[in-house]
């Protein structure tokens, strides 16, 4: 039974609580290795600049001799320290590029965005993407999850390290692949203070129908097929417990009507689970349903940056 079921109507999560799902999201990604302690050694492979930030590609270490392709945005004239995004890409080719402005889908711009609207941004390739063809399996991972969720985890150190960034300000963004991605990120690592996740889950009984088969191939999590059978009633953790795990920290949810990929009804279902676990704090769960298909709008784009501008301005 799954720990949502057994909480219930809790007035809100506590700490054994969410080190359980965590425990339990651990089972299908693999375990989360220790934190990496050493420096993340930036390292510039370009700079350029528009009228409002100035662009780098770099590399930074995440571990071993694995170093993570990215752009880090820095707003031009803003002075003192600055809120900081990590900003994570849907399945694209051109992964990191598309939400810098790189790519041809104007409503995945939100990484150039938030930039021109004075964060600081950092945008990583997910293993197999852009410039990462980084095989996660052959460095021992049980999944590229896992692997994206330390490469983030380390952007966030990445952050830290930037005399321009307030260390206590930072969120995460995502559409689709990234959307998920982000909700990881924070589930696992507290030092995320806000989430905004586009397109980026249902509940596993709606998805496709029960359907795991997505989930489960290489570029996720494979031990969904091999040790859960693709089955959502064998599944030891849904994205209610996802969102229960970051609760009480603020999450803006957009879910549209007409999503092909992540059923709306199947999101209605994990709010309405996940919510008992903000206790006082309800209103940090922020859900949109715009009538739209696998998509983030213009009009809930901003709003979602309203959002973030309320929790880490």
């Amino acid at each position: 039974m799954r720990l949502l079921c057994l909480l219930g109507a809790i007035a809100a999560i506590t700490i054994a609580a969410v080190a359980a799902i965590r425990a339990n999201m651990e089972k299908v990604m693999g375990a989360l290795p220790a934190k990496a302690t050493a420096p993340v050694a930036v390292e510039v492979l370009e700079e350029d600049t528009t009228s409002t930030f100035i662009r780098r590609r770099v590399t930074y270490l995440s571990e071993g001799s694995d170093r993570v392709p990215a752009y880090i945005l820095i707003p031009k004239g803003k002075p003192g320290k600055l809120p900081a995004i990590v900003r994570l890409h849907q399945t694209t080719k051109i992964g990191k590029s598309e939400p810098i402005g790189m790519g041809p889908k104007i409503n995945l711009h939100y990484g150039k965005e938030l930039a021109e609207r004075g964060y600081v941004v950092i945008a990583p390739d997910y293993p197999g993407f852009g410039d990462y063809p980084l095989d996660a399996y052959a460095m021992g991972y049980a999944s590229a999850t896992m692997k994206g969720i330390v490469n983030h985890r380390r952007a966030i150190d990445v952050l830290q390290s930037l005399p321009q960034v307030d260390p206590n300000r930072i969120g995460v963004i995502g559409h689709s692949l990234g959307g998920h991605n982000s909700l990881f990120l924070a589930a696992f690592d507290d030092r995320i203070k806000a989430v905004v996740t586009s397109c980026g889950f249902t509940s596993f009984a709606k998805y496709y129908g029960g359907d795991l088969t997505g989930w489960s191939h290489k570029g996720y999590m494979p031990r969904i097929a091999d040790l859960f059978e693709k089955s959502p009633a064998r599944m030891p953790f849904d994205f209610s417990d996802v969102l229960a795990a970051i609760a009480p920290r603020p999450i803006f949810i957009n879910a549209p009507l007409h999503d092909a990929n992540f059923e709306v009804t199947g999101v209605q279902d994990c709010v309405r689970l996940a919510l008992p676990s903000y206790g006082s704090r309800k209103a940090n769960l922020v859900v949109e349903y715009p009538d739209a298909a696998h998509d983030f709008p213009p009009e809930v784009r901003q709003r979602t940056y309203r959002f973030l501008d309320k929790h880490l301005r």
